[in-house]
């Protein structure tokens, strides 16, 4: 039976996943879904290099500014506003262009995953919450988790304390990790998906994140950072928006814990790590086709291919459903 087809583009943070799917968009006459944990925040843009209004106005986006920053947003609540959208997208006769860097998101969508939690223990939290209060603590326990749970550590950021303890908690509760925990209860979901990654080589994908960081702090990043603080915005809540790496580090320099240029090189240093994770995270997914920047003379190029090879793959998904649906018919 025929799936509606739903196309991903990801990859690490800074590779020029924005650009080219806009390309997309255009030419496959598609709307965007952000696949991003922090663009759905309200009054977060600089930080989190949301699209541009030129470029929403261009090409239709979702999931972007859906939550308040003061709010607590999981992967069930992304799961449910995405579905709800991508169904809305068909509907209307057009692609969904799922684009983003959180792996968690991208499995929500391609799998019939639950995703409610099993029942707290409560003593093991209380000591996992002692740990995440002493110096370094976040890195403390991330580093539990990558002895225990690698696979999950690889998609977590150590300033994402409430994930990070969650999956302890499991491991510590159930004896298996979340990794296979989530491996066991995937099913097949009810899209068809087909899903392309872009990658550059390390040392100029580090080189393209220190520069964009440098660009948004001319753009503005302490401002939007005191306006959050101005509104309320906690930020030391266990896994809330001002959590994310350009507006943790903002913060502790504005507290006078260190300098501003400190500052830049901490968000510059966590943003590479971060972006480091993700590409170990999809290149365990085997059934993503990478393209490289550097396979191909210039952006443009590599567009082209992207879009031919995103066309043929919807074309024979379209022919091997339409052969079942002719032999199923025969019989």
């Amino acid at each position: 039976m025929s799936k509606p087809i739903i196309v991903a583009l990801v990859g690490p943070t800074g590779v020029g996943k924005t650009k080219t799917s806009l390309f997309l968009a255009k030419k496959l006459k598609g709307e965007i879904v952000s696949m991003d944990s922090m663009q759905i925040y309200r009054n977060m843009d600089i930080g989190t290099a949301k699209s541009t209004p030129e470029e929403r106005a261009a090409v239709l986006h979702h999931m972007i500014d859906v939550a308040d920053p003061h709010d607590r947003f999981t992967t069930a609540d992304y799961q449910t506003m995405a579905v709800h959208a991508i169904r809305n997208i068909l509907d209307r006769g057009k692609l969904p262009l799922l684009v983003g860097g959180t792996g968690l998101y991208l499995d929500a969508i391609r799998y019939d995953m639950r995703l409610g939690e099993s029942k707290a223990n409560e003593e093991i939290r209380e000591k996992l919450r002692s740990i995440a209060q002493q110096p370094d603590g976040q890195n403390i326990l991330h580093a539990m988790l990558e002895k225990v749970d690698p696979e999950t550590a690889a998609k977590l950021h150590p300033n994402d304390i409430r994930r990070v303890m969650r999956a302890l908690e499991i491991f510590e509760i159930s004896g298996k990790t979340k990794s296979q925990q989530a491996e066991a209860e995937k099913r097949e979901g009810m899209f068809h998906g087909l899903v392309y990654g872009l990658s550059l080589p390390r040392e100029m994908m580090y080189a393209r994140i220190n520069a964009r960081v440098d660009e948004m702090m001319q753009a503005g990043l302490v401002e939007e950072v005191k306006n959050l603080l101005a509104l309320g915005v906690e930020p030391n809540q266990e896994g809330g928006s001002m959590q994310a790496i350009g507006y943790k580090e903002i913060v502790s320099a504005l507290r006078g814990e260190i300098t501003l240029d400190r500052a830049v090189e901490l968000i510059k240093q966590n943003s590479r790590r971060y972006a480091k994770r993700q590409w170990t995270w999809f290149r365990h997914d085997s059934s993503m086709r990478w393209f490289d920047y550097t396979e191909y003379p210039d952006r443009e190029a590599l567009e082209q291919a992207l879009l031919h090879q995103i066309e043929e793959d919807i074309k024979q998904y379209q022919e091997i459903c339409e052969t079942d649906q002719w032999s199923n018919g025969k019989r």
